[in-house]
């Protein structure tokens, strides 16, 4: 189509013949706008006396590849030697996106594999499953402009199990009765595969010319009394270790409670405080800046000599304790605790834990239920009455994450959005889901944020369990997103995070602001420190923790940013800085914090250092702003604006102390709604009602009615309500509110469940 529009055009440079130049140096949104094209073509037209003269045509495409792809893989099982199909349809794309897989990262090469051939229509097709072929498959599409990677599918190839031959048939015995076996192994079940069915021995009557009665003999008695000679003194050998290995373990039970705490319901357990602080637990990553900054390094004075860390081995932390004993264990850095922790790695109880143990807390529990708080991180676990089977008893540990100890492999415009969670021991058996809290940093939106829940596998790599908004309600996994936190129901423990993918450059996280400063200045520079952290309790609580270390105090209150994905960079600077007093040594107008350090949200400590000399030796204090922007794709920007004076009022918004609470709490004491009165709302509300009067109109009344097919395909709906009010609402949770809403429903006996604050 012809467009006809000059853009430039010189005049006549007076050598008698006509001049034309057109300079074309725009972006697409700027085409679009003159053209209304995604695809023109230019030409260049001279007039003169003797008529018009036209160039070829010159044809401009505007090239690109969108972010989301029109079809991706789904997860499959197959048997061994049945065909897999995975669809894929790429992004569109100017010019057409090529299209390449891999199996676990892999590339996958048709060429080198007669079994693996890619359609036109790019889907990967394997005419014969084999065991090798088990892995995740990824979709890769991409162009000049950009590439991008779907979801990972996992494909998994069963096999199911065969009977092998029968054995011969054994010698007839002296009850008249011979046998013959065969074993689950031709081939045996490999990947989750039936089990073979049927027994695997067989019994029958021998004839009577083959049965043989033999009289026991004087041979016989001697060599009986003497298995029982030799039985007994293996039993006494037996119970001499046990005494003695009981003797060397009465240094391990100074925190082993009563055994009533079994039988009287769990009461309260008290828990020994843990000591002070250990300076050499804590560092500091030095700055991640560009060019033009000056941010400082590692903050934390240099250590010397050994520091007192201990190394956690892997296995289960499960040990079912005899004896009717119920211990009950917090983490702190002392020499009992690094005592206790080696002899369980020796045992391999614990699994994957961290080097520290400051951001670990652990307990024992049966079907009683419990919680576990990581003080002062929003991060907590709730176990519920029943999730644990009668007549077994866990021990259960919850554990954050540093994210430099933890690879997390983020993929294109992913990015984290909340601490990353283990809970484990990976692998026991839960009846009932428990429910994993923890905060974020997102601003939850559909249209701007695609959420997804990843857990690591037991091999190590992190899969996709859950897509936030696209929940199936028979799914292991289920999650309740709130603005600041989400709770994760789960049946499988393990480790878990939060991540977003931006779908739009509206997608914002928020990002708390701090500023620290030494309590008094004495010597002749003052440096000001200026922190970037998710707006998580755990994130906070590590800054300050490092801030006590180095004598810092928090100079200004915090302030929220709401950051954008629009890769620009996150720039500081200082003004108003008295001239006469001080001096600042920054060589430069502002310093930097790379976005992606932001946006990738597995830096810690980000922060960036202004150092102020002094000029006057003037006692007066220091009184000037720091501004934090950051520039938007129009040109504009956003900034929030720090007055810095030297006042002490601000250390008390940063008083964490406040949180407090036992890290572990077991049985009755771990939940606000008694446990009498539960089960009397959960009988009378999980029947269906025609009145209305059922754990439906109460999820609706507690503004949970989004979850209504998530909880009805539970084996008790109000049940799971309960649970999460608990989990949103403990330690400071109105129950009166709870009883009100209960009592609201109309039940004839809802006057049972009105109950009060001193009733409980």
């Amino acid at each position: 189509r012809q467009v006809d529009h000059v853009i430039e055009r010189s005049t006549d440079d007076g050598s008698g013949l006509p001049a034309m130049e057109v300079r074309i140096n725009v972006s697409r949104q700027q085409v679009e706008k003159v053209f209304g094209l995604e695809e023109y073509w230019c030409q260049c037209v001279a007039w003169s006396s003797s008529g018009t003269t036209k160039s070829q045509k010159a044809y401009i495409r505007i090239a690109y590849l969108r972010k989301n792809f029109e079809q991706e893989p789904l997860a499959k099982e197959v048997s061994l030697e049945q065909g897999i199909v995975l669809p894929c349809r790429p992004p569109e794309g100017i010019p057409p996106a090529e299209v390449e897989w891999l199996r676990n990262e892999d590339l996958v090469d048709p060429s080198l594999d007669p079994n693996v051939y890619i359609t036109r229509e790019h889907s990967l097709v394997v005419r014969q499953a084999r065991l090798a072929d088990t892995a995740n498959y990824t979709c890769v599409a991409k162009n000049i402009v950009a590439r991008r990677r779907s979801a990972s599918a996992a494909v998994i190839v069963y096999v199911d199990g065969s009977w092998s031959p029968w054995s011969k048939w054994s010698a007839c015995g002296l009850d008249c009765t011979h046998w013959r076996s065969r074993e689950c192994s031709d081939p045996a079940p490999r990947n989750g595969g039936e089990e073979c069915r049927g027994a695997d021995l067989d019994t029958r009557n021998c004839t009577s010319d083959l049965c043989v009665h033999t009289a026991s003999g004087p041979e016989d008695v001697a060599l009986y009394v003497g298995l029982i000679a030799v039985a007994v003194c293996l039993l006494l050998l037996l119970l001499v270790l046990i005494l003695v290995y009981c003797r060397k373990k009465e240094g391990l039970d100074s925190d082993v409670a009563d055994s009533s705490i079994l039988t009287s319901g769990f009461q309260p357990v008290s828990i020994k405080p843990s000591k002070a602080d250990n300076p050499h637990l804590l560092t500091i990553q030095p700055d991640l800046s560009t060019t033009t900054t000056t941010c400082q390094g590692s903050l934390c004075p240099r250590q010397d000599g050994p520091s007192p860390k201990f190394q956690l081995a892997n296995g289960h932390l499960l040990s079912p304790l005899g004896g009717g004993r119920h211990t009950l264990h917090h983490s702190s850095p002392t020499s009992e605790a690094e005592d206790f922790v080696s002899r369980l790695s020796t045992q391999n109880y614990f699994r994957s834990l961290p080097r520290g143990t400051s951001n670990m807390t652990y307990g024992t529990f049966n079907f009683l239920g419990g919680r576990l708080m990581i003080p002062n991180t929003g991060i907590s676990l709730l176990i519920p009455p029943d999730a644990i089977p009668r007549g077994k008893i866990y021990e259960i540990y919850l554990t954050l994450h540093k994210p430099e100890d933890v690879r997390l492999p983020l993929a294109g415009c992913q990015t984290l959005l909340s601490p990353i969670v283990s809970c484990g021991p990976p692998g026991v058996l839960l009846t009932r889901p428990v429910i994993l809290a923890m905060d974020h940093c997102g601003e939850p939106c559909p249209e701007s944020w695609s959420l997804r829940l990843k857990k690591q596998s037991c091999e190590g790599s992190w899969e996709d369990v859950l897509h936030l908004g696209e929940e199936a309600p028979s799914h292991l996994y289920y999650c309740q997103l709130e603005a600041g936190a989400c709770y994760v129901f789960t049946e499988q423990l393990g480790r878990f995070a939060l991540v977003g993918e931006a779908l739009s450059v509206a997608a914002t996280k928020r990002l708390k602001l701090l500023l620290f400063a030494p309590v008094a200045c004495t010597s002749l520079e003052y440096n000001i420190r200026v922190y970037c952290l998710h707006d998580t309790h755990d994130a906070l609580k590590e800054v300050v923790q490092l801030e006590k270390q180095l004598g810092g105090q928090l100079i200004q209150e915090p302030r929220v940013l709401h950051f954008k994905d629009s890769y620009h960079n996150l720039r500081l600077s200082i003004h108003d800085v008295p001239s006469s007093l001080w001096k600042s040594k920054l060589l430069v107008s502002y310093q930097e914090i790379p976005f992606y350090h932001i946006w990738n949200g597995t830096q810690q400590y980000l922060h960036c250092t202004f150092t102020l000399e002094r000029v006057s030796p003037s006692t007066s204090d220091l009184a000037c702003k720091v501004w934090v922007w950051q520039v938007e794709g129009d040109g504009q920007s956003f900034n929030i604006n720090f007055n810095i004076t030297k006042d002490t009022r601000f250390a008390e918004l940063l008083a964490l102390e406040s949180e407090g609470g036992v890290p572990a709490l077991v049985g009755p004491s771990a939940f606000k709604i008694p446990f009498l009165i539960r089960q009397k709302i959960i009988t009378s509300l999980d029947p269906p009602c025609s009145r209305g009067a059922d754990w439906q109109t109460l999820a609706q009344k507690l503004h949970l009615d989004s979850h209504l097919s998530f909880f009805a395909s539970k084996p008790s709906p109000t049940a799971m309500i309960l649970n999460l009010w608990e989990a949103r609402h403990f330690p400071n949770g109105n129950l009166s509110q709870l009883a009100a809403a209960v009592a609201g429903l109309g039940q004839p006996d809802a006057g049972l469940f009105t109950v009060s604050e001193a009733e409980c």
